[in-house]
Parts: C-alpha cells; sequence; structure tokens
C-alpha cells in the first residue's frame, strides 16, 4: 500500500508481470488516460522493447526520436527524450526495437540497475509538474523490469484472470523481495488488478475467488472486464476512454483510477 510519508513529486508506479498477454500495456495506456481525465499529470515511460504503449498512444516507430534506450543508455536528458502524447495531461517516453539489446549492455554497467533511478530523478522532471509516472515493463524479468523497481515507489499487477494466473505471480512477488533487500527498500505492491474478466465464465469467477483468498486486499477492487472496445482502441492510437467513453472497458478503467488515488490518498 502506499506511504504516505513519501515526500512530493509524482509518484511513479511499475505496471509490470513477467506473463505476456495480461492487459500490462493496455492498463498502463488506459489508467493514464483515466488519471489525466481526473486532472493528473501522467507520463508513460515505455520500458518494452515492442513499444506497444507508444504505438498506443499514436506515435510510429520512425517519429520517435529519442527513446528510452537514450535516457538509459545514451545519458540523454529527460526533456529530450519526453514527447507530448496528443492526449490531455498524458506524456511519453517511448521505446523502439533498440531496446532489445539493452539488457546485454547494461550488465557491463556498475550502475545497471539505477539509471533509470537515477534518470527520472532528474531537475527537468520538475518542469512536468506530473502527478504520476507510469512505467510498462517488458513481460519479462530482465533487467530492465528491475530498472523500473529500482525507480518505482510501486509495482502494479496487471492479472489476467485464467488458469495458472497465480501460479506465475511467485516469481515476481521474489523479484520485488530482493529488489527491496538490494536496492529500493521502500518499493510497495500497489496492488494487483483483475483483466479480461468475465462474468459469465466460471473459471473468470474461480481465479477471482483465488486471487482474493490469496492476496486479500492486495486485490483491486475495480476488475477490468474483457470488452471489445478495449481490444479495439489500440488498432486506433487512442485510449479505450477517447475511442469509447461509455463503454464497460472505459467505465472499469475510471474506477481503478479513483480507486488508485484513494489509495495513494491523492485528490480525485
Amino acid at each position: 500500500m502506499s506511504d504516505p510519508s513519501r515526500p512530493p513529486g509524482p509518484r511513479i508506479i511499475a505496471v509490470a508481470n513477467q506473463k505476456g498477454g495480461v492487459g500490462k500495456t493496455t492498463t498502463a495506456i488506459n489508467l493514464a488516460a483515466a488519471l489525466a481525465e481526473a486532472g493528473h499529470r501522467v507520463l508513460i515511460v515505455d520500458l518494452d522493447p515492442q513499444g506497444n504503449a507508444s504505438t498506443g498512444l499514436g506515435l510510429e516507430p520512425g517519429d520517435r526520436g529519442l527513446t528510452s534506450y537514450d535516457l538509459l543508455l545514451e545519458d540523454a536528458p529527460l526533456q529530450d527524450v519526453v514527447r507530448p502524447s496528443g492526449i490531455a495531461n498524458i506524456w511519453i517516453c517511448p521505446a523502439t526495437t533498440d531496446l532489445s539489446s539493452a539488457d546485454i549492455q547494461l550488465v557491463a554497467n556498475e550502475k545497471r540497475s539505477f539509471l533509470l533511478h537515477d534518470a527520472l530523478r532528474q531537475v527537468e522532471i520538475d518542469d512536468f509538474a506530473l502527478g504520476f509516472v507510469l512505467i510498462d515493463c517488458p513481460p519479462s524479468l530482465s533487467l530492465l523490469t528491475v530498472n523500473a523497481m529500482v525507480a518505482a515507489h510501486s509495482v502494479l499487477v496487471p492479472l489476467q484472470a485464467e488458469f495458472f494466473a497465480l501460479e506465475g505471480l511467485s516469481q515476481l512477488m521474489l523479484t520485488i523481495r530482493e529488489v527491496r533487500a538490494t536496492a529500493n527498500p521502500d518499493l510497495r505492491i500497489e496492488g494487483v488488478v483483475l483483466t479480461m474478466h468475465d462474468m459469465r465464465n466460471n473459471l473468470s469467477q474461480m481465479v477471482e475467488k483465488d486471487a482474493r483468498d490469496t492476496l486479500g486486499d492486495l486485490v483491486f477492487d475495480t476488475v477490468v472486464p474483457r470488452n471489445v472496445r478495449v481490444s479495439e482502441a489500440p488498432s486506433y492510437a487512442v485510449p479505450v476512454l477517447q475511442y469509447d467513453s461509455l463503454s464497460k472497458g472505459s467505465q472499469a478503467y475510471r474506477a481503478l483510477a479513483q480507486e488508485l488515488l484513494a489509495r495513494c490518498m491523492m485528490p480525485a
């Protein structure tokens, strides 16, 4: 849970799950959109070599200029990397496939786990007056994900409502514990959000019960339903809140944002 004694500044949240296809990027984009709609200024750091968060906010690969690779490995100033997304109150630090080689290059750097931490604490970040930084992590427990956890105040875990969903969490939780022990003792689990949930499906209901029984209050009350509008929105390079503001997916991400704000004790 959130730490009320944390000093002012943007709340940095790593959106992480080493399993692919669980709604991680979708959650990062749409949670950012819901927070922005509520009046908070949000930066998305795309740390996934696939660059899906960048594409989902309308940035074509050829138009991305400097990227999170340059931020981490070329000492590019934050203000030169961050781009407006075209959506009010949302900025993005884009990614390209250049990041695919980052893990290999990071190994030789003695500060390899702290590069994003240091980049997000440059003085220039104050110029954006951010409320939140959401880091969209790659679907692996790589050095990029470790960088995100070292930089973050907390980790938000999207969990797909499917068989074996909880089994994959054990390695993620172990990594969080290791980061706490070695590099970021204040790292917290912001919460687990169930995604792609189908109330008509007995399996989804069983996974939700399992998750709540096992993880208790760590699981957000809000559940993101399986919703065709959420799936369609990325092809139009906008969050679902813009694509179909009244859809069940949009309503769920607004509710998730309000729940997150309550946990962070920030104004809605």
